[in-house]
C-alpha cells in the first residue's frame, strides 16, 4: 500500500515536469492576416505570459499539464485557445458596444495605434511593476517614459505631498489627464516652491493605484481640439481594469541605502504596499473589477552634507505619506448593443513633511552675545525646532454613464462628479507672540476642487466612403467650485503686534479669514472630428472645437493630422495644432501670506489673489488663457520581423504662460509702502507673464530576438528637449523691473522642467520561470540659480536599476532588485542659498540615492 502511494507523487512530478518542458508556440494574426504586434498571451490560472514580437509570434514554456491559452490585444476580441496543435490565432476586431476599445488620440474604434497619425505610447502597467521597483504611477512612468517628468519635493510646502508631473517640459497643468477616456479631476494644490511646476495646478496621478490599472496610454501631441483644455502638452489616459475570475495580489517592500544622515542609520524611507485586484463577470460581456491599495513611505534623511556655510535644514528629505485607495471598473450589460458602467474611486493620504529649521539663535552680536531667534522660544525648545507641515488630503472621482449602438452610432453620455481636499496642519511648532504658552500643533486650514462633468460623444464608421470615413462629434459641460477654509486663529494671528515677533504657526502660517473665498465657474464645449482613409495608404483627419468659459469668454481650436504608409513597414505622420488652457481656479483665487527662508533669514511673504488689492495696484490684469501652436513630424516602421522603431520630432510655442512672479520686497518704489503697512516682507503674484517656445524629439526602438532558450527584448527609448523663454510682458507699472517679475532665477525653473534630454535602455530577457532585467537611464543636465544668483549646474547622470524574478510556483512569482544601483547623487551645492535649504534642489534623478527592493505577487 505504501508503495503504492509512492507512485502518486512521482506521476504528478513527472507530469509537472513534461509540462514544464513542453515549449508552447504560435502566432497571432489580424482578420487581414497581418501579425499583432504585442499581444499578450497568458497561460490560463497561472502568472505565465509573454507578449507577441514583431511577426505576431510567440515562444512560451509551459506549466501545467494541459495548458490553455489567453490572447488578448488592445482594439481586438480577446481569445482563449487550446494547445493541442500549433497555436494559430486570428483576433477579429472589436466591433459591438460591448467590446469596443478606443485609443486616446482618437475617436475611431476600428483604429489601432499603430496607426494613428499622432505619436502615442502604450503602458502595460502589469509588465512593468513586475520588474521595477517603482510602486507609485509618477515614479514607473518618470523611468519607462523620456517624454515624463516627475519630482519628489521637499521644504516645498504642499508640494511634498503632491509630486508634480508633466510631459515634454511643460507645466503639470498644460498635460490633460483622462481615466477610462473621462476627464479626471485636478488637485487643489497650487505649487509654489520646487524646481517644477511653480505656479502650476495639476492632476495627482498617485491617488490612482498602480494595481488598478490595466495600461496607461500617453498621447505626446496637442490634443486641444479633441479634448479640451490642459491638452496643450499632450494627453494621459490611464485605462483602468476589466479582468474576471481571477484575482491577483501583490505585496512589496524597498528602502534606500541611508546617507548623509546624522546618525549611523544603514536603510530609510522605507516603502511597503500590498494590494489585491479581483473581478467578477456580469452577464453577456459585463464585469466588475475592484482594486484596495495601502501604501506607506518613511521619511529620507539627507541633510548632513558638506556645507561650509552650515546647514539650513537638520531634516532634509522625501516626506512621509500614508496613502489607502480603493477604485472600481464596471460594465453592466443593459441588451445586446448597450450598457452601463460606473467607475471610479477615492484615495485618502496622510503625509508630514519637515519644513526649515527654527534655529535657537540667529547670530550674534557686536559684544560677541547670542541672539535669540525670534521665531523660537528658549523655553519651549532649547535647541530650535524642526516643524512638521502635515496634510490630510480626501480625493475622489466617480463616473457614471450608458454607451451603446443606436441607428448606426456609438452613442456615449454619461457624468463624472471628482474632488479634492487638502487640508494642512503643523506641529512641532509654536506661534511665537505667545510665547511659552504657546500650543505646538495647528490646524492650518486649506483648500478645495470639486469638478462635475456631462459628456456626449458620438461616433459612426461609414467603410463604403473611399476606404473608410468616422465621424464624431459631441459636447461637454463642465462645472468647478474652488474654496480656501481659514485654520485655527492661533495658526495665523499676532497676538502681540509689538513685539516684533513674527504671529502665526512656524513652519507654514494658517490661512485667515481674509484669505477664505468660495469660486466657481462653467464652461460648455462642443467639438466636431473626422478621420478619412482615402487610400489603403493614406490617412487624413481633422478636429475643431468651440469652449466658452463663465469667466474669461472663448475660444475656439483646431487640428489636422495626417499619416501616409509608404510601405507595410515604413509609415509617415504629422499634425498641426492650436490649444489652449483655461486659468485654474487655484490660480486665480489663491491668497496666502508664507514663510520663506533666503540665506538663513526668515520673510514672510504674500501672495495675492489674481484680483487682490496689491495685484491690481501693481496693474496686474485679470487671469486669461494660454495659446498654443503646436506641431509634429514623424515616422514609424519595423526593420525585419524584429526591429521596430517611431521618431517623431515636436515644436510647441505658447503664448501668455501663467506663471508666479519673483518677489517684490517691502523696498520696491512701487508696493513697498502697501507691504510694509501688512507686515509682509515681499510679493508674489500669478500672471500671464511669459511666452515660450519648445522643440523636441522622441524616439523609441524595440527589438525582440531568441537568445538560447529565452527571449531578449531591447527598448531604446530617448526624448530630447529643448524650450526657450522668447518673451516676458510686464505691466506698464512694473516696466524696467522684468528681472524681478519673472527674471532669470524665475525663467531657469521654468527651464529645469525641460531637461534637455532623458535616455532609457532596457533589456528584458526571460527563459522559463526566471527573468531579468537591466536598465540604464541616462538624465541630462539641468541649471538653476539659488538665492546669491550663482548658477547651479547639475551635471548629467546615469543611473543603472537591476531586476531579478522567479516563478516560485505556477500562481507566485518573487522579484528582488534595485534601482540606482551604484548609489548616484547629483551636484552638491550651498544649503544656505538653494530653493529648497538642501544640498540638492529637486531634480529628475532624485536625491535619495539607491533603491532595494522586493516583490512577492500571486495569481490565481
Amino acid at each position: 500500500m505504501n508503495k503504492k502511494l509512492l507512485i502518486v507523487p512521482f506521476v504528478l512530478a513527472s507530469s509537472a515536469a513534461w509540462a514544464q518542458s513542453r515549449t508552447l508556440s504560435g502566432q497571432v494574426l489580424d482578420a487581414a492576416g497581418a501579425p499583432v504586434i504585442g499581444a499578450t498571451v497568458v497561460e490560463k490560472g497561472t502568472n505565465n505570459g509573454i507578449s507577441t514580437d514583431a511577426t505576431g509570434r510567440f515562444v512560451l514554456r509551459a506549466r501545467t499539464a494541459q495548458p490553455r491559452l489567453q490572447i488578448s490585444a488592445l482594439g481586438y476580441t480577446s481569445q482563449e485557445v487550446g494547445t493541442e496543435g500549433p497555436v494559430a490565432v486570428r483576433l477579429a476586431t472589436s466591433s459591438t458596444a460591448l467590446e469596443g476599445v478606443q485609443v486616446v488620440g482618437t475617436r475611431s474604434l476600428n483604429r489601432s495605434v499603430t496607426d494613428s497619425p499622432s505619436p502615442v505610447d502604450i503602458i502595460d502597467v502589469r509588465q512593468v511593476t513586475a520588474k521595477t521597483g517603482q510602486l507609485d504611477v509618477n515614479q514607473l512612468l518618470q523611468f519607462v517614459a523620456p517624454s515624463f517628468n516627475s519630482n519628489r519635493q521637499t521644504g516645498a510646502d504642499g508640494a511634498d505631498h503632491v509630486d508634480p508631473a508633466s510631459l515634454r517640459g511643460l507645466g503639470p497643468d498644460q498635460t490633460l489627464v483622462l481615466v477610462n477616456g473621462k476627464r479626471w479631476h485636478q488637485s487643489a494644490l497650487v505649487n509654489l516652491f520646487g524646481s517644477r511646476g511653480r505656479g502650476n495646478t495639476g492632476t495627482d496621478l498617485n491617488t490612482i493605484p498602480a494595481a488598478s490599472i490595466e495600461r496607461i496610454e500617453i498621447l505626446r501631441d496637442g490634443a486641444s481640439a479633441q479634448y479640451g483644455s490642459d491638452a496643450i502638452a499632450g494627453v494621459i489616459n490611464i485605462v483602468l481594469k476589466t479582468s474576471t475570475k481571477e484575482l491577483t495580489a501583490n505585496a512589496n517592500y524597498g528602502a534606500y541605502t541611508a546617507k548623509y544622515r546624522f546618525d549611523d542609520k544603514t536603510f530609510d524611507g522605507g516603502n511597503f504596499n500590498a494590494n489585491a485586484n479581483y473581478g467578477v463577470a456580469v452577464g453577456q460581456g459585463g464585469f466588475v473589477n475592484a482594486t484596495v491599495d495601502y501604501n506607506q513611505r518613511e521619511h529620507t534623511q539627507r541633510a548632513n552634507v558638506p556645507a561650509p556655510d552650515g546647514i539650513q535644514r537638520r531634516e532634509y528629505g522625501d516626506p512621509k505619506a500614508t496613502n489607502t485607495s480603493v477604485y472600481l471598473n464596471s460594465k453592466l450589460p443593459l441588451s445586446e448593443k448597450v450598457y452601463a458602467y460606473v467607475f471610479g474611486g477615492f484615495n485618502v493620504r496622510k503625509g508630514d513633511a519637515y519644513a526649515y529649521t527654527r534655529f535657537p539663535t540667529i547670530g550674534t552680536d557686536s559684544l560677541g552675545n547670542d541672539i535669540p531667534n525670534p521665531r523660537s522660544n528658549a523655553t519651549l525648545y532649547p535647541n530650535g525646532f524642526d516643524p512638521i507641515i502635515t496634510s490630510s488630503i480626501f480625493d475622489g472621482h466617480g463616473v457614471a454613464g450608458v454607451r451603446g449602438a443606436f441607428g448606426g452610432w456609438d452613442v456615449d453620455l454619461s457624468n463624472g462628479f471628482g474632488s479634492n481636499n487638502f487640508h494642512y496642519g503643523v506641529r512641532n511648532t509654536l506661534n511665537a507672540t505667545l510665547g511659552a504658552q504657546s500650543p505646538t500643533t495647528f490646524d492650518a486650514g486649506g483648500f478645495q476642487l470639486q469638478q462635475n462633468v456631462v459628456d456626449l460623444n458620438m461616433s459612426r464608421n461609414y467603410k463604403t466612403v473611399l476606404q473608410g470615413l468616422n465621424l464624431a462629434f459631441g459636447s461637454e459641460y463642465r462645472r468647478e467650485w474652488y474654496q480656501i477654509f481659514a485654520g485655527e486663529e492661533g495658526s495665523y494671528r499676532n497676538y502681540a503686534p509689538a513685539s516684533n515677533r513674527p504671529g502665526g504657526s512656524q513652519g507654514f502660517p494658517g490661512f485667515q479669514p481674509r484669505n477664505e473665498l468660495k469660486a466657481s465657474r462653467s464652461n460648455i464645449g462642443v467639438y466636431a472630428d473626422a478621420e478619412l482613409d482615402v487610400t489603403k495608404a493614406l490617412l487624413v483627419e481633422g478636429a475643431v472645437r468651440f469652449e466658452n468659459y463663465s469667466d474669461f469668454g472663448s475660444n475656439f481650436t483646431g487640428k489636422l493630422a495626417t499619416r501616409l504608409k509608404l510601405s507595410d513597414a515604413f509609415s509617415l505622420r504629422g499634425t498641426l495644432s492650436t490649444g489652449f488652457r483655461a486659468p485654474s481656479l487655484a490660480q486665480i483665487n489663491f491668497n496666502t501670506v508664507f514663510t520663506n527662508v533666503v540665506g538663513g533669514k526668515a520673510i514672510d511673504v504674500l501672495i495675492d489673489r489674481n484680483s487682490g488689492p496689491v495685484t491690481r495696484a501693481v496693474g496686474i490684469p485679470p487671469l486669461t488663457r494660454e495659446l498654443s501652436r503646436s506641431a509634429s513630424v514623424g515616422f514609424t516602421g519595423r526593420a525585419g520581423s524584429i526591429l521596430t522603431f517611431t521618431v517623431d520630432g515636436y515644436y510647441i510655442h505658447i503664448q501668455d504662460r501663467i506663471v508666479l512672479t519673483g518677489a517684490f520686497g517691502n523696498d520696491d518704489n512701487i508696493i513697498g509702502p502697501t507691504l510694509t503697512a501688512l507686515n509682509v516682507g515681499q510679493a508674489q503674484f500669478f500672471a500671464n507673464a511669459a511666452s515660450t517656445s519648445t522643440f523636441g524629439l522622441d524616439a523609441v526602438v524595440a527589438n525582440t530576438l531568441g537568445v538560447g532558450s529565452g527571449r531578449l527584448t531591447t527598448t531604446l527609448a530617448a526624448n530630447f528637449n529643448r524650450l526657450n523663454v522668447t518673451s516676458v510682458q510686464a505691466t506698464p507699472l512694473l516696466a524696467g523691473k522684468e528681472d524681478i517679475f519673472f527674471g532669470p532665477r524665475e525663467q531657469a525653473f521654468v527651464k529645469a522642467s525641460a531637461p534637455p534630454y532623458k535616455i532609457n535602455l532596457t533589456f528584458d530577457y526571460s527563459l522559463g520561470r526566471f527573468g531579468a532585467l537591466v536598465r540604464f537611464v541616462e538624465f541630462g543636465g539641468v541649471s538653476l540659480i539659488d538665492y546669491n544668483g550663482n548658477l547651479n549646474r547639475y551635471d548629467p547622470r546615469l543611473t543603472t536599476d537591476v531586476a531579478l524574478s522567479y516563478a516560485l510556483t505556477n500562481q507566485l512569482r518573487l522579484s528582488v532588485g534595485s534601482s540606482n544601483l551604484f548609489n548616484k547623487y547629483p551636484n552638491f551645492f550651498n544649503p544656505q542659498a538653494t530653493e529648497t535649504g538642501g544640498a540638492w534642489d529637486p531634480v529628475q534623478m532624485g536625491s535619495n540615492g539607491r533603491f532595494l527592493f522586493a516583490k512577492l505577487q500571486a495569481r490565481f
